[in-house]
């Protein structure tokens, strides 16, 4: 993960999303709950990557000791969502290079192998209707409709191969891919070729030609991560 640099995208007062909830009466009382929170505060994009999370403002805002805290923002540091920096404190995380790299390289193992996997009577209706959001936010230009459809569609075809397991190792892996698109432009050009694209994979593999679509899946993944390395901010020496 990069570090972050002093004074950037850092947060120490109330964080909005976050403490709107608890005002709101719907304090969490646990580690897994206040983890919940976090979690969809980054996700939706209301904590950016880079944002500092101060203990005692977060604390005091869902009226919760700073152990429970600490127990919420290990549950996320293992999930590579937020990274704790050495005398500098707890932060949103931002995937480098090298950790995109990554994340493509286990994709390309594990979706591809997925299509493989036989079928089963309504599995190809969830992906259709992913395909179709997918193509329908691309025809409206609303780039979170297609970046949802997107994410959704790659984590159904996780699940074809049925593990939960697996289907874990998917979420964590998109949940870091998230804060990768919440550092870039929000460009509706560079995400419609993704609902595309999904879609002619779908059609490969609902015409029975697995081996095929899990090939052309097998090179999607391989230039969306030279296109997402590329739109990606520039890494600054040392991070």
């Amino acid at each position: 993960m990069n570090v972050v640099e002093p004074g950037q995208s850092q947060s120490s007062g109330p964080l909005p999303g976050v403490v709107d909830s608890a005002a709101n009466g719907t304090h969490a009382h646990t580690g897994s709950a206040v983890a919940q929170k976090l979690r969809a505060a980054i996700m939706d994009g209301r904590l950016r990557p880079g944002a500092k999370l101060s203990e005692q403002s977060l604390g005091e805002a869902l009226g919760v000791s700073r152990n429970t805290l600490r127990e919420a923002f290990a549950a996320l540091g293992a999930e590579r969502i937020i990274t704790r920096i050495p005398n500098r404190g707890v932060f949103v995380a931002k995937p480098s290079f090298a950790d995109v790299q990554e994340m493509y390289r286990i994709r390309r193992v594990l979706e591809p192998a997925a299509l493989l996997q036989d079928r089963r009577p309504g599995d190809g209706q969830p992906l259709a209707e992913a395909v179709r959001q997918g193509l329908a936010a691309r025809d409206r230009l609303e780039v979170a409709g297609m970046a949802a459809a997107n994410q959704r569609f790659h984590a159904l075809v996780v699940a074809l191969a049925q593990s939960s397991r697996l289907d874990a190792l998917m979420a964590h892996i998109q949940a870091e891919m998230r804060l990768v698109f919440h550092a870039m432009a929000d460009e509706p050009s560079f995400h419609a070729p993704f609902s595309t694209q999904n879609a002619q994979i779908f059609s490969l593999w609902n015409e029975g030609q697995g081996a095929l679509a899990a090939a052309e899946l097998g090179h999607y993944l391989e230039a969306a991560q030279t296109q997402v390395l590329a739109a990606m901010p520039a890494e600054r020496a040392g991070s």
